[in-house]
């Protein structure tokens, strides 16, 4: 069965030569419609008959996140001077706010970029051509990592990983220690692997470093940890931090951002990789004044002053505490329904997302498909190595019980849709943990290791 939404009267914005989906906002829709050769714009019913769009769609992968209607009503304001004296005050504002979301004293960068254009900022402003950089494979990120840094001339060594443990900071130690002439120049670790919904250890990367009586810098990948799982810049000594707005910040994609310690400052006066938009002495002396040195991203600076306030209003330790209670929640639930955490080690499991492995031979991609289609709710894919194997679910960000409760029950009525071999009791599981815990007697994660 298929119901005509509208006609369009824009021929030129959807090709009349073949069907293609398209998104149904001007329908009012979230679901998928098709465009018929004609320029009607329809929408599939399920099985059932019932059309799948009503409501909100659920956005449940691990970023880019839902954004709350604060911060939308925020971007959604005039775009003003960025050379006028209002800008000045803004620019100001999110520059010192984000200084205490990283918990650093020394600048941030924002750049008007994704979170791989802060990956590069952090090596080009630091390194020279040829230099070894030290990374671990913890997933997917890690590994596109690993790749900019070969395309843009560097010697990255990576250690191999099973994409099912984090960081071992012992082989870090030991590579660092066989380095006697100190070729290694940086060690790069993503925090938090989105692909694979693994946490590691930074501190304990920290110390190996030290340990070895290595000079080499640290860089961190926080591009999906940030303002929702403990991060601690200058305390756990990192010389570079990575991160971007579409995760915990609770942004739409389009801002990233390098937080400075002063070793990285001091290598950047020597480093000779080409850079001119990613330069941070480009950045510095604007930044000083509350300004840019190019034109930024007016409106969402607007929604990263919004976002700053909203995390400070509920206190950083509480973000913390809120997402590793629902991470526990939705943990019970996997366990409940009798499925796998892809991750092996309980200390490493992330709290921004949780990924599940497939029954062997269960096609994540199809259950995935199937749950949208059926119930509108979109979750995260298998990516790289465990693709069509992982599906994951987003609990970051703007996100509380009533919502998990919804996530979990898409999932749960996804997996009986889709007819993957599970358990019932899933969601049964995770509403009896909130229920019964308040979150205030959470423990953050590996906080009995610090």
């Amino acid at each position: 069965m298929v119901l005509v939404l509208m006609s369009t009267d824009e021929p030129s914005a959807l090709p009349i030569h073949a069907p293609e989906q398209v998104p149904c906002s001007a329908a009012g829709m979230n679901s998928l419609c098709k465009t018929s050769a004609d320029g009607l714009v329809t929408a599939s019913t399920g099985s059932n008959g019932m059309l799948s769009g009503g409501g909100r769609h659920f956005l449940q992968i691990p970023g880019p996140s839902n954004v709350p209607d604060r911060i939308l009503r925020a971007i959604d304001r005039p775009t003003i001077d960025h050379r006028g004296p209002e800008f000045q005050a803004l620019g100001g504002r999110v520059l010192g706010g984000m200084k205490r979301i990283f918990r650093c004293a020394g600048p941030v960068v924002i750049y008007p970029a994704s979170g791989t254009g802060a990956w590069e900022a952090a090596l080009v402003n630091t390194l020279s051509p040829g230099d070894r950089v030290l990374m671990y494979e913890t997933g997917h990120f890690s590994a596109l990592w690993k790749i900019l840094a070969e395309r843009l001339g560097l010697a990255p060594e990576f250690i191999p990983g099973d994409w099912r443990h984090g960081v071992d900071a012992a082989k870090i130690e030991g590579r660092l220690r066989d380095d006697a002439t100190h070729e290694i120049r940086a060690v790069c670790v993503v925090h938090n692997d989105t692909a694979t919904g693994i946490t590691s250890d930074i501190p304990a990367v920290r110390h190996a470093i030290d340990a070895a009586g290595h000079p080499a810098l640290l860089m961190v990948d926080t591009i999906s940890s940030l303002a929702s799982i403990d991060y601690r810049h200058d305390a756990w000594g990192v010389d570079v931090t990575v991160a971007g707005s579409q995760k915990g910040l609770m942004l739409p994609p389009g801002l990233s951002f390098n937080a400075l310690g002063p070793k990285a400052l001091e290598a950047q006066k020597s480093a000779r990789m080409p850079r001119s938009y990613w330069s941070w002495d480009e950045m510095a002396g604007p930044n000083a004044k509350g300004f840019f040195p190019y034109t930024p991203a007016t409106n969402l600076l607007y929604g990263l002053a919004e976002a700053i306030a909203m995390l400070e209003e509920e206190g950083l330790e509480h973000v913390f505490a809120r997402h590793a209670r629902h991470a526990e929640a939705t943990r019970r639930a996997v366990a409940a329904w009798g499925l796998e955490l892809l991750p092996v080690n309980p200390s490493e499991y992330s709290n921004v997302l949780t990924a599940i492995l497939m029954p062997e031979g269960v096609s994540a991609d199809r259950f995935r498909e199937v749950t949208l289609e059926a119930f509108n709710m979109s979750l995260g894919s298998g990516l790289g190595k465990v693709a069509d194997r992982v599906f994951r679910i987003g609990h970051l960000g703007h996100f509380n019980d009533l919502t998990l409760a919804g996530t979990l029950a898409g999932v749960e009525m996804g997996l009986a849709r889709a007819k993957v071999p599970h358990s019932a009791g899933g969601l049964q599981a995770a509403v009896d943990y909130l229920r019964d815990e308040t979150g205030e007697t959470v423990t953050l994660a590996r906080a009995a290791n610090e």
